[in-house]
């Protein structure tokens, strides 16, 4: 679970870095890895519900 939330916040982390490139500095190569980021977040949070629904059932 630890590593779920790690991985989490390393991913909002890229992707509040490259979503901040591109909306002030119209850097439009950052606009891509903040949607290939945003689908990775996606993916993570699944699992991370997953994962804390079957934590909470033990």
């Amino acid at each position: 679970m630890k590593q779920l939330t790690d991985n989490l916040a390393g991913l909002f982390a890229e992707f509040t870095k490259d979503a901040t490139q591109q909306v002030e500095n119209g850097n439009k190569a950052a606009g891509t890895r903040a949607r290939k980021a945003s689908l990775a977040i996606e993916k993570a949070l699944k699992e991370f519900r997953k994962a804390s629904v079957d934590h909470s059932k033990k």
